[in-house]
């Protein structure tokens, strides 16, 4: 895959929040993995949207078909973004976490006592607990354990997983330490268990190119807020799914999938800011189709935050005071996505110095609690987290670098 390199004075110039000072200081967003900043084109279609499409759907007039036509193109601009099979297999909703309470309800409708769904100890929340209030239905939910440098136990995946698991629920990437976790190895073990495997792909999608098929999930989840977008949720799911479950909609609802377990009027104008941001990957990229464009656009951008990712990690180990949690760079895949504790101060004090420095970042369990526990970090206030993101740059790195020296 050809990848290009990214003119990141460009980029910055698209992103308009990036202008914002404080105390004379650029302020430098390392929030990215609890939402990205939004470009200029994205801001643009949703305000368009406002002054010129404004309607609800399946009208005959002008701007109700328009509204049905963005409504229709989002779909398709997330398939593209995922390889999936087509716009009928991606649906809707408000967020990850309210798709996913959708799918566990319809789920305790068929599972039955002594089912078993398998989720993790390194996954956030959304991926836990929806799936954990089976237990209310005698539905076993068992959990893979994590290990100390922040990956999953994948002895124990194997051990856990068995001929009465109905369903896998793990993480592709994790929102805390930046682990990429194997899912093609958790494909392969649901495969020949006969469950079903439920991939949460929201922080691995903003910085990998990812292909549905190829990786075989039967159900993935991805946020747009996390690759520069509007807050939205959306659900690929293979195609037979979705028509087999039994899932809470009204009877005016349409009940062929994608549509039957989008409830409710949809959010048409941040669906004009989804349709926006996938142009604007895609602008990134090179190709003949509009796939290729995405994919390469994706691909550019991971080289360039892998690059300041790998130089943070080096730059932070090498900081007396202060601990990485998570894996390291080199061995596996990894997110741009770097977590540590200070040996005395609270994460809570550390992201307020940063702050004072006009740098934005993370403290806390970011939803992934129970990973914090297992590993002793919640009792510590957690950890301070530094997301990369396209638009961040080795300046912003060395900024950081040498705020963190003097805490």
């Amino acid at each position: 895959m050809k990848v290009k390199r990214l003119t990141i004075e460009n980029i910055r110039e698209q992103f308009p929040s990036l202008k914002r000072k404080i105390k004379n200081k650029s302020v430098i967003f390392f929030d990215g993995p609890g939402g990205t900043q939004v470009p200029s084109r994205v801001i643009r279609a949703i305000s368009n949207y406002y002054r010129y499409y404004n309607s609800n759907t399946h009208g005959q007039f002008q701007t109700s078909r328009q509204t049905d036509h963005i409504i229709e193109t989002a779909r398709n601009s997330i398939a593209v973004l995922l390889g999936a099979e087509g716009p009928h297999t991606i649906s809707i909703g408000q967020n990850m976490t309210s798709i996913n309470f959708s799918l566990s309800r319809a789920f305790s409708r068929i599972f039955k006592p002594g089912d078993e769904v398998l989720v993790t100890q390194l996954d956030h929340e959304a991926n836990r607990g929806p799936w954990l209030t089976l237990r209310e239905k005698g539905v076993k939910v068992r959990e893979v354990k994590i290990l100390p440098e922040g990956v999953l136990d994948e002895e124990d995946m194997r051990n856990k997983i068995n001929e009465n698991t109905r369903l896998f629920a793990i993480g592709m990437a994790s929102n805390a330490f930046g682990t990429v976790n194997n899912v093609r190895k958790a494909r392969k073990l649901a495969y020949e268990a006969g469950a079903l495997l439920l991939v949460d792909a929201v922080h691995y999608v903003p910085h990998f190119p990812v292909d549905v098929l190829e990786l075989g999930v039967d159900l993935l989840l991805c946020s747009s807020y996390k690759f520069y977008g509007p807050h939205l949720g959306f659900l690929y799911s293979k195609p037979g799914i979705l028509d087999g479950l039994p899932l809470d909609r009204l009877k005016t609802q349409e009940q062929r999938a994608p549509y039957r377990m989008e409830t409710g009027t949809l959010n048409h104008a941040a669906l004009a800011g989804v349709n926006a941001v996938i142009a604007f990957i895609a602008s990134l990229g090179d190709g003949k189709t509009n796939r290729e464009k995405v994919l390469t656009g994706i691909a550019s951008i991971n080289s360039h935050e892998q690059a300041l990712a790998e130089s943070l990690y080096n730059e932070i180990k090498g900081i007396k005071k202060l601990q990485i949690t998570g894996p390291g760079f080199g061995k596996t895949q990894r997110a741009p996505t770097i977590s540590f504790v200070h040996e005395k101060a609270h994460p809570d004090y550390i992201c307020s110095i940063l702050a004072e420095q006009g740098i934005a970042a993370w403290n806390g369990h970011f939803y992934a609690q129970r990973a914090m526990e297992i590993l002793g970090l919640q009792e510590r206030g957690g950890v301070t987290r530094i997301g990369i993101s396209m638009y961040n740059t080795e300046s912003d790195i060395e900024r950081l670098v040498r705020v963190l020296k003097k805490i």
